[in-house]
């Protein structure tokens, strides 16, 4: 497991990271999304209001073609980018980037407006109807038909990543993010919470899109209410710290970030990696997932769902992510340690360094200064050889204890870094004050910033991650079936709904350090082919908003009308 979660670290590493001076995903992603916003003329600008206008059905005509209706279209696509990415996504970045990263996903956001425009748009032009009466559609259907056969190789890669992230970071990961939420919150075994959102899955998706549209219309819309409403009470309880914090965002998206507090700082680029590498985990633009869902929407104009899906980054990132990063920084706990008392095992990922180690200019320890195959003597719980790392900063005034009382004697650390007592099974834990980071970063700046309602600031981050998490792995449940029906027909897409409700449950059991770097490789896999073909594709992009903008659209009730007065 090791050795696989090591060479699926070093293929999303290469995807994302690599070479440092020239990283290809944001390079692509940024040439795209820009390249796409000029092709339209900013459409994503020009008709922001006329999507709206869509959304609320006032152009839904219940004889066009189609599976679900626009409103159903966007939240199940929503469904799946509003979730984890917005909880622990916006907390992972700015954990690593600091506050200059959250302008970045802005940037990404906008962009990225455009690049779901064209998907979107290609999803409904070169869609398919198949034999069961479903819509198929998505990116691999707009580039083995609109770039012709000889790309099929391309959009039988893209199917097959959509497969795997489908399974991997909608689905698996999802299911252990709540079991663990529901464990820590509730003391709930993380079986009895994978039974439960495995069956919850399961009821959903075999009913078909047409179910999963009418949930995720329901799903979607309150919780983003319930934690659009938290976050903005915070921003009101903070509102004289906001002017501040807005500059604190500018200032530290150009410049080096200096060290505060706990936080270690960090280089431009890897700011801007970050800020770029969640902004699309969180929105999924230029990623060709979100086009799968609003292909089954109900209409005849291809751009008219291209300008309803161009809304998606706008409100997962522009909005919802927004007003994470922001309470994460009014609050203060992106650069603050909270006192914390953690199981020493691998789950907790504890390195231990010799003292006087430096952590790096980009919150990283470099290998070679981790200790293995070694041991340190420890008095009272205290030790004065070595430093604990946990979450990228030293944990302060740590106290190793066994049994709530502070350990005597000789702690060894094994081959894979990890600390245990030899010929014991005493458990260790190590208690100090630590950085957060992802979910718990999130919970603990709406704990701080709703202290006055005690526990329930931190209820609102652990029913989100639950509602989150089961609206995600549905839509994302569909993503994943029609890849497999591209690749292997109905059948092939019957089999991959077992499939997944299986695997929601092992997510909850088992650990996914594996899974979530073959997950961060899929979803690159995933975005390049798509981009490829949206630049490839753009003059058909071009095409079909000139078409839609130059002419007048009749709302329903006008058509009614009109037909009323021609009779």
């Amino acid at each position: 497991m090791d050795t696989l979660t090591h060479v699926l670290e070093t293929l999303a590493d290469f995807i994302w990271a690599t070479p440092s001076f020239f990283p290809f995903m944001i390079v692509l992603l940024l040439f795209a999304g820009f390249f796409m916003t000029m092709r339209t003329r900013a459409i994503q600008i020009r008709r922001f209001f006329h999507g709206w206008k869509v959304i609320m059905g006032k152009f839904d005509d219940p004889d066009d073609q189609g599976d679900i209706s626009h409103f159903q279209a966007i939240s199940a696509a929503l469904s799946a980018t509003v979730g984890i990415g917005n909880i622990a996504g916006v907390a992972t970045a700015i954990h690593y980037g600091g506050p200059g990263a959250l302008f970045w996903m802005w940037i990404t956001a906008i962009l990225g407006m455009s690049l779901k425009f064209g998907s979107a748009t290609l999803s409904l032009k070169f869609r398919d109807i198949t034999p069961e009466g479903e819509v198929a559609g998505g990116p691999m259907y707009y580039i083995k038909k609109g770039m012709g056969k000889k790309f099929t190789w391309m959009a039988m890669l893209f199917a097959t990543m959509l497969m795997i992230s489908a399974m991997a970071t909608g689905n698996t990961i999802q299911s252990f993010t709540i079991a663990d939420q529901m464990r820590a919150s509730f003391s709930i075994p993380t079986w009895i919470t994978g039974v439960f959102t495995a069956t919850f899955i399961a009821i959903v998706i075999i009913g078909g899109v047409k179910r999963i549209g009418r949930v995720a219309s329901i799903l979607a819309p309150f919780m983003c209410a319930l934690y659009i409403l938290g976050g903005l009470t915070i921003l009101a309880l903070n509102i004289t710290e906001i002017p501040d914090t807005f500059g604190l965002i500018f200032r530290s998206a150009f410049t080096h970030s200096a060290q505060i507090g706990g936080f270690a700082g960090a280089g431009f680029m890897y700011m801007l990696m970050w800020g770029i590498k969640r902004g699309l985990f969180s929105n999924e633009a230029g990623q060709g997932s979100a086009p799968v869902a609003h292909a089954a929407a109900k209409t005849k104009e291809p751009a008219r769902e291209g300008i309803v899906a161009m809304l998606g980054p706008f409100i997962d990132t522009i909005s919802v992510c927004t007003i994470t990063g922001l309470v994460i920084i009014t609050t203060g706990v992106w650069k603050d340690k909270q006192p914390s008392k953690i199981v020493v095992n691998a789950q907790n990922d504890i390195a231990v360094i010799e003292q006087g180690t430096k952590i790096g200019q980009n919150a990283q320890l470099d290998e070679k200064h981790i200790l293995a195959n070694t041991s340190f003597q420890v008095k009272n719980g205290k030790t004065e050889s070595v430093n604990f790392v946990k979450n990228h900063g030293t944990v302060d005034n740590a106290i190793l204890l066994v049994e709530e009382e502070p350990y005597t004697g000789t702690v060894h650390i094994n081959s894979e870094k990890l600390m245990h007592l030899k010929n014991s099974d005493k458990q260790l834990y190590l208690k100090g004050e630590m950085m957060k980071n992802g979910s718990p970063l999130t919970s603990w700046a709406f704990k701080r910033g709703l202290r006055l309602l005690g526990n329930w600031g931190g209820m609102i981050i652990t029913f989100g991650v639950l509602l989150f998490g089961l609206s995600t792995s549905i839509s994302w449940s569909y993503y994943g079936n029609r890849g497999a029906y591209f690749l292997f027909g109905h059948k092939g897409a019957e089999a991959y709904k077992y499939f997944f409700i299986v695997f929601n449950f092992i997510g909850a059991i088992i650990s996914l350090e594996a899974v979530w770097a073959f997950g961060d490789f899929a979803l690159g896999m995933m975005a390049i082919p798509n981009l490829i073909a949206l630049i490839y594709l753009s003059g058909t992009i071009k095409d079909e908003a000139q078409k839609y903008t130059s002419k007048k659209h009749l709302t329903y009730q006008e058509k009614l009308e009109l037909k009323k007065q021609k009779e």
